[in-house]
């Protein structure tokens, strides 16, 4: 009040005195010790001269909340300005209902912002607070405990004090002029109230430290300041850190528990608080990036975790390619093979003429071996990376391709049964006998699968796909079928003609007939059923690339099983025992079976 009497500046020709007024520390007193000032001094009615020396222009006073909120029902029916220089609610900063108070010292709020940035700034989670059993304790207990509770910040202790010192009461009216004050203290620091008549000021951050020897420095850590612009109100100088390594001064580490790594989550101890936690490790298949994470989070569908489960990295893709060791063994094999069928049917073709040919139908022989061919060769569509066509084409080719193949041999079986039955006298069966019958039976046989595949790739045709959940770190690039029931579809009409041929085959294996070819069909189709039934639980019990290998061992395990079986004992006879490839054998041979 000296400084505003002294200064020309603020009230010229005003010169401003004190009355003072007994402490109260509750509401009832509060009230007696308001009516005193504005009524009984001097016995005068409040603002009435009447011998007065003076006029009550505001009532200053550190007053705690419950005495302030008690003061302003009286005050604001004279638009008495009420200044405080105390910590109070801050529910008194709504001027609606408190029109007349004005506040001194600046709002807590910020601090308060700036006190859970500064822990979080250090990483100090586990703290204790010590605060004043007065009305400034309360309000920052009960202000400051939720930011601290969101922001993860627990007390190791709280203490209250008992403050020591007494609340004192003092006690400028003119509104507009209290609203509208704006200069500059002593300090060089520029004083006003804001729009709430609270002082706008901020707080400064010090360091103090004692050394042993008694010596104290301070230093300015930072600052708090409500006016500066969002995201700049709470600083820490770049040189605080620094400054205390100088002195060789370690920040503590204020935490319950240390800090949870990447890699990590956190779970809070049972019947403790929020940073007292555990730190385990992320389970499979999950992810956390930062320190002291919450929770884990789930890698996306084409990543998976690294070792250290802090980052996701992109899942290899896998197929059966021709570059890796089983591609290049079944890619080789099937070549191998083909090759080898080359090679008999050339041989096949030179020798037609010959009687070991002609007597088992050259035309169907033919047929059987370029079928055998196109089987060893679809085994091609199943290595390399899948796409729409060859999803397409793998398994209805390689249905139809097999189909011929199998009816080619149950074609075979049943011209040797009918020309058995044929030589035998009145036999109404030599009509029969010729190649109507097996060019009729392989057609017919071969349409049947043909249609089933058209009717798959109609409905719902194969198509290719990535298996994401297979494998915990790869992606398998397959063809997914479409449908499972047309698939299997296939392959029983395939072991249909199959069980067909062998039974056939079996009951004329004895047939006495120059060349008959029935036990050797009868041994091929018990291989070739024996590999297909074993292929069923294989495939089932294998995934990815695997799968397909073991398709693709089938497919060529079968076909060399048909070409073994039925050509290489006539490749022996036609390259190795060419005396046993004549008329003269073949006539004698019949002469003995009768």
């Amino acid at each position: 009040m000296n400084e505003i009497s002294r200064n020309a500046h603020l009230l010229p020709n005003s010169t401003l005195s004190s009355i003072f007024t007994q402490n109260a520390h509750n509401e009832m007193g509060t009230s007696y010790g308001t009516m005193d000032l504005l009524f009984k001094r001097h016995g005068s009615p409040f603002n009435y001269i009447c011998g007065k020396s003076y006029k009550l222009m505001a009532i200053i006073g550190g007053l705690t909340s419950h005495n302030s909120k008690q003061m302003p029902q009286i005050l604001n029916i004279y638009k008495l300005p009420q200044l405080s220089y105390s910590s109070f609610d801050p529910s008194l900063s709504d001027k609606t209902q408190f029109p007349s108070v004005y506040r001194m010292i600046p709002s807590e709020t910020p601090q308060y912002l700036g006190i859970v940035q500064l822990l979080q700034h250090f990483g100090w989670t586990w703290i204790g607070l010590i605060i004043s059993d007065g009305d400034s304790g309360e309000v920052l207990l009960r202000t400051l405990t939720p930011w601290l509770l969101r922001n993860n910040i627990c007390f190791a202790f709280k203490e209250i004090l008992k403050d020591p010192w007494a609340v004192k009461e003092q006690k400028k009216q003119l509104h507009s002029f209290l609203k509208n004050i704006r200069f500059n203290n002593s300090a060089g620091e520029e004083i006003f109230f804001d729009k709430n008549g609270e002082l706008a000021a901020g707080y400064d951050i010090i360091n103090t430290i004692t050394f042993s020897n008694r010596s104290i420095h301070k230093n300015h850590v930072g600052r708090i300041d409500p006016q500066a612009p969002k995201g700049k109100q709470f600083t820490i100088h770049r040189n605080a850190i620094v400054w205390n390594h100088k002195f060789n001064q370690i920040l503590p580490q204020s935490t319950c528990v240390g800090s949870c790594y990447p890699g990590h989550s956190r779970i809070v101890r049972q019947g403790e608080q929020i940073c007292c936690y555990d730190c385990p490790q992320c389970s499979e298949g999950m992810i956390s990036k930062l320190m002291d994470a919450d929770h884990c989070n789930k890698c996306p569908e084409d990543q998976h975790p690294n070792k250290k489960q802090d980052h996701c990295i992109p899942k290899h893709i896998i197929y059966l390619s021709y570059r890796e060791p089983l591609g290049i063994i079944l890619a080789s094999f099937a070549l191998f093979v083909s090759l080898i069928m080359l090679v008999v049917m050339w041989i096949f073709i030179q020798h037609q003429n010959t009687p070991i040919v002609k007597a088992n139908n050259w035309s169907i022989t033919c047929t059987l071996l370029i079928a055998l061919l196109f089987c060893f060769l679809c085994s091609f569509l199943f290595i390399g990376q899948p796409g729409k066509v060859t999803c397409l084409l793998r398994q209805t080719v390689f249905g139809i391709i097999f189909s011929l193949a199998v009816s080619c041999v149950l074609a075979k079986t049943i011209t040797v049964v009918l020309a058995f039955m044929a030589t035998k006298p009145g036999n109404k069966m030599r009509k029969w006998i010729g190649k109507r019958l097996a060019v009729s039976v392989i057609i017919l046989c071969t349409l049947i699968q043909t249609g089933i595949s058209v009717f798959w790739l109609a409905t719902s045709p194969p198509f290719p796909e990535f298996d994401k959940y297979s494998k915990r770190d790869q992606m398998i690039l397959q063809c997914n079928e479409g449908s499972v029931l047309m698939f299997y579809t296939v392959l029983g009409y395939l072991g249909l003609l199959a069980i067909i041929s062998f039974t056939v085959a079996f009951f004329a294996r004895k047939l006495p007939d120059t060349f008959n070819e029935a036990k050797l069909i009868t041994f091929s189709m018990l291989v070739f059923c024996s590999v297909w039934l074993s292929f069923i639980p294989t495939y089932l019990s294998t995934k990815g690339k695997y799968m397909v290998a073991v398709e693709i061992f089938s497919i060529l395990a079968s076909s060399t099983g048909l070409l073994a079986c039925i050509f290489l004992p006539k490749f022996y006879i036609i390259i190795l025992r060419p005396e046993l490839n004549t008329r003269d054998q073949l006539v004698r041979k019949k002469n003995c079976g009768t």
